[in-house]
């Protein structure tokens, strides 16, 4: 066992066998690579489509996407460490390096190639980090509302003007001043919705107690909040590093089949900043635009996502 497991630090908010009223129909399987059990589903059969959520989600979010691909490729969707089923180790930091790593070492347990990768919010730049270790291994790329980082010219500009305006940032920023990030972010079991809102979704009709029950249920207590805290915490303290990439890599990656699909009403990620730069990124890229569509896009707009992605998959 993983030098870093200790039995008396495990801690798992989810059962194994929840099923959120048969919303969440998956096996659970559960990698020890990354240094503690991290959750993952793995549906169906084909090329591996890589799921990566992000803040303060998990993969309950891609619960749509699965049944729709599945039925032709192999779908997995991991918990990144202190949300959905997997564990929150108490010792670990929660920095995005610290979960590039560790996907990283799930990818190469289960021996993926030739990968797509579907990134949502810190998904991306997660995802961009997996993709610049390990090129080869990377298939297409798919942004749902996700930055891709890249080593762009205008990253550091576009991420302080997106800071500014988005609402979620501001709060970050504002709240971490003031003392009381930790103590909000702690109580996610109570504030769920109205994180989820402060973010951004739009179709209300949404909320029922089964679905807030699947966002909030990771979150029952202070110590299970980790990796929401981290996430949050490591953009103000600026503590969160991007993967370095160099020129070769880079326009290796460039040359990867990419589609961005952009829920436009984003305030959390605004359009305005993250479509450029995923243009530099992939000058022959496809975008496309999702109106009235918020933050959580695949919470809005599952079965056009899933059209879309599909559509794209055949193509390329």
């Amino acid at each position: 066992m993983n030098k870093h497991i200790n039995s008396s630090l495990q801690t798992f908010s989810i059962p194994d066998g929840e099923t959120f009223d048969g919303t969440w129909p998956f096996k659970a399987n559960y990698s020890e690579a990354p240094g503690f059990r991290m959750h993952y589903i793995d549906e169906g059969d084909g090329q591996p489509i890589l799921a990566l959520h992000g803040e303060p989600t998990w993969g309950y979010l891609f619960r749509h996407l699965i049944g729709a691909l599945s039925p032709k490729y192999r779908v997995i969707v991991p918990d990144h460490m202190g949300f959905g089923k997997s564990e929150t180790p108490q010792e670990r930091k929660y920095l995005l390096q610290d979960h590039i790593d560790n996907l990283e070492q799930l990818v190469l347990d289960l021996d993926l190639r030739d990968i797509t990768l579907v990134m949502h919010d810190f998904g991306g730049p997660m995802g961009m980090g997996l993709a610049i270790r390990h090129p080869d291994r990377i298939k297409r790329i798919i942004s749902t509302n996700g930055p891709t980082p890249l080593g762009q010219a205008g990253l550091g500009d576009a991420l302080m003007k997106n800071g500014a305006t988005s609402p979620w940032f501001s709060w970050i920023f504002k709240a971490f001043k003031q003392g009381t990030l930790e103590q909000v972010l702690g109580q996610l079991d109570y504030n769920m919705l109205s994180t989820l809102k402060l973010n951004g979704f739009e179709n209300n009709n949404l909320i029922t107690p089964t679905w807030l029950y699947a966002y909030s249920a990771h979150f029952k207590s202070p110590e299970y909040t980790l990796g929401a805290i981290g996430w949050a915490k490591g953009f103000a303290e600026g503590t969160h590093k991007f993967e370095a990439v160099n020129t070769a890599t880079a326009e290796k990656l460039s040359k990867k089949p990419a589609l961005a699909i952009w829920g436009m009403a984003d305030q959390t990620l605004q359009a305005a900043h993250f479509l450029p730069l995923f243009r530099e990124a992939f000058p022959e890229g496809r975008i496309h635009r999702l109106p009235e569509v918020g933050h959580y896009s695949l919470e809005d707009a599952p079965e056009e996502i899933a059209i879309q992605i599909e559509a794209f998959l055949e193509k390329s």
